[in-house]
C-alpha cells in the first residue's frame, strides 16, 4: 500500500490559515473543504482561497471571512458539542478534539486553571474551528499518513489578544511547543509568526524531523504579514524512501521518562510497574544502581507514545516517592513484526515473526522484499496448550520450533 508523507518547511512560521492554504495549493479541493465543513452546525462565514505571488513564488492564500456578528466565547465542552452534532467521521472528530485539547491544556497551565474552565477567545471563534477541522480534513483527503515539520522561527515583539498585549511567542504557543520539545531557531523578524492554532496543529498532528522523502508535489500557503522574504509555509508531499533496508514507516518517536528511586519497597515498585503498564506505557523497566552515600536504588525507565508522556509523568509523581522525572523524545527504529500460526501435533500455535526490508513485489525472502530474520512461539499460546494437554512447557516450545523450521523460511545471513 502506497504511503504519502508530507514535510512542512516552517521557516516563516505557521498559522491555521497558512496550513490550509498550503494544503489547498498542493491538491486539497476547496469544494471538498466547503462540503465537509457544511456538516458542522456553524454559519456566518465565507471561505476564500486566491492565488498569490510573493517575490517570484506562486502559491495560495486561504482566509475565513466572517459576517458582522458577535462570536460566542466557547469552552472545550462547547467545541465537543459542535463536533458531536456534526456528521463528520469519528476519526476526524477525535483528531479535531485532540488539537483543541492540546490548546486547552496549554491555556490552563498559563492561566493556572483547568482545561474545562478555559474560555476560548480567538481559538474558539469560527475561523479557528474551521482552520483546525480543515487541517484534519486535508490530511485525510490527501491520504497523508505522517506529517513532519521543520524547526520554527523564534521572533520577538508583542501580539494583541483578548487579554491585551502579550509577548511573542504567545504564552500558550510557548507552552504547547515546550511539551513536545519543538526546535526553535532565532529569527530577526518582529511579530507573531507561530500562532497558538498553528502550534497545536503541529504538536498534535506532526513530528519535528526531516524524512527521507521522494518528492512528488510542492505547495505554498501565504500568510498576511510582509517580510523581507516570502511569508509562506511550504509543503513537500511524496513517498518515503527505503533507508538501509528498512521502510521509513518503521521509524517513529517515543517519550522516555526516567527517575531514580531509593525509598520504595519491592512490592511498591511492582505495583508502580503494573499501574504504568495499565495506563498505556509501552515498556517499563528497573535497573539497579548506587546513589550518593552508597544508597542502593533503582532507575525507573518508561517508554511511551509522545501523546502519553505528560499523563504517565504525572502518574509517576503521584504513585512513587520521586520528586521529579527526566523526559526526552527519541527516535525509534523498529523491525516490522507480524503474527502467524504454525500447525503442530499439539494444535495451532501463534508465532511472532520479525521482518526487515520493504514488502512488495520481491515477496518473502525475495530480492527487494522483506526478509524473515527470526520467528519465536508466543508464550501465551504455548502456556495455554501446556495446561490444556498437561504437557511440559519446554516440550510445547520444542514442537513449535520444529514447526517453524519446516514452514517459515528464515534468512540466517
Amino acid at each position: 500500500m502506497k504511503q504519502t508523507i508530507a514535510y512542512l518547511d516552517c521557516s516563516s512560521g505557521i498559522s491555521g490559515d497558512m496550513f490550509l492554504g498550503t494544503m489547498l495549493d498542493v491538491g486539497f479541493s476547496l469544494d471538498t473543504l466547503k462540503q465537509e465543513l457544511s456538516a458542522l452546525p456553524l454559519s456566518g462565514y465565507t471561505l476564500k482561497c486566491e492565488p498569490l505571488d510573493d517575490r517570484g513564488i506562486h502559491g495560495s492564500r486561504f482566509s475565513v471571512e466572517l459576517d458582522e456578528q458577535a462570536q460566542p466565547t466557547r469552552h472545550l465542552a462547547d467545541i465537543a458539542a459542535l463536533m458531536d452534532a456534526s456528521k463528520l467521521s469519528t476519526s476526524v472528530k477525535e483528531r479535531v478534539m485532540a488539537v483543541f485539547g492540546c490548546l486547552a491544556e496549554a491555556e490552563a497551565v498559563v492561566h493556572n486553571t483547568t482545561p474545562e474552565a478555559i474560555h476560548f477567545h480567538e481559538v474558539g471563534a469560527v475561523d479557528a474551528i474551521i482552520d483546525i477541522t480543515g487541517a484534519v480534513l486535508a490530511l485525510e483527503s490527501l491520504g497523508i499518513t505522517t506529517l513532519y515539520a521543520s524547526s520554527l522561527p523564534l521572533s520577538s515583539g508583542h501580539v494583541n489578544s483578548a487579554h491585551g498585549l502579550l509577548p511573542v511567542p504567545a504564552p500558550a504557543t510557548l507552552e504547547i511547543l515546550r511539551r513536545v520539545a519543538a526546535p526553535w531557531k532565532p529569527c530577526p523578524a518582529e511579530g507573531e509568526m507561530v500562532t497558538p492554532t498553528g502550534a497545536a496543529i503541529l504538536a498534535t498532528l506532526a513530528r519535528f524531523d526531516t524524512p527521507a522523502l521522494r518528492i512528488e508535489k510542492v505547495g505554498y500557503g501565504f500568510g498576511q504579514k510582509r517580510f523581507p522574504w516570502p511569508n509562506c509555509l511550504r509543503a513537500c508531499l511524496g513517498t518515503p524512501i527505503e533507508e538501509q533496508g528498512m521502510s521509513s514507516s518503521e521509524i517513529d518517536y517515543v517519550t522516555v521518562i526516567e527517575t531514580n528511586i531509593d525509598t520504595m519497597t519491592g512490592e511498591m515498585l511492582g505495583w508502580l510497574m503494573e499501574r504504568l503498564l495499565a495506563a498505556g506505557a509501552l515498556d517499563v523497566s528497573y535497573m539497579p544502581l548506587v546513589m550518593k552515600k552508597n544508597r542502593p536504588a533503582v532507575q525507573l525507565s518508561v517508554i511511551c507514545t509522545v501523546e502519553m508522556g505528560e499523563a504517565l509523568a504525572s502518574l509517576i509523581l503521584a504513585e512513587s516517592s520521586t520528586l521529579g522525572v527526566r523526559m526526552q523524545q527519541i527516535q525509534r527504529r523498529k523491525a516490522r513484526r507480524e503474527q502467524r500460526h504454525v500447525d503442530t501435533p499439539l494444535g495451532s500455535i501463534a508465532v511472532k515473526v520479525k521482518l526487515l526490508g520493504e514488502g512488495g513485489e520481491g515477496g518473502e525472502g525475495g530480492e527487494g522484499g522483506e526478509r524473515v530474520i527470526s520467528a519465536a512461539p508466543e508464550y501465551e499460546d504455548c502456556r495455554r496448550i501446556s495446561v490444556e494437554r498437561n504437557v511440559p512447557l519446554e516440550t510445547v516450545y520444542e514442537v513449535a520450533r520444529q514447526a517453524i523450521e519446516r514452514t517459515i523460511m528464515i534468512d540466517r545471513k
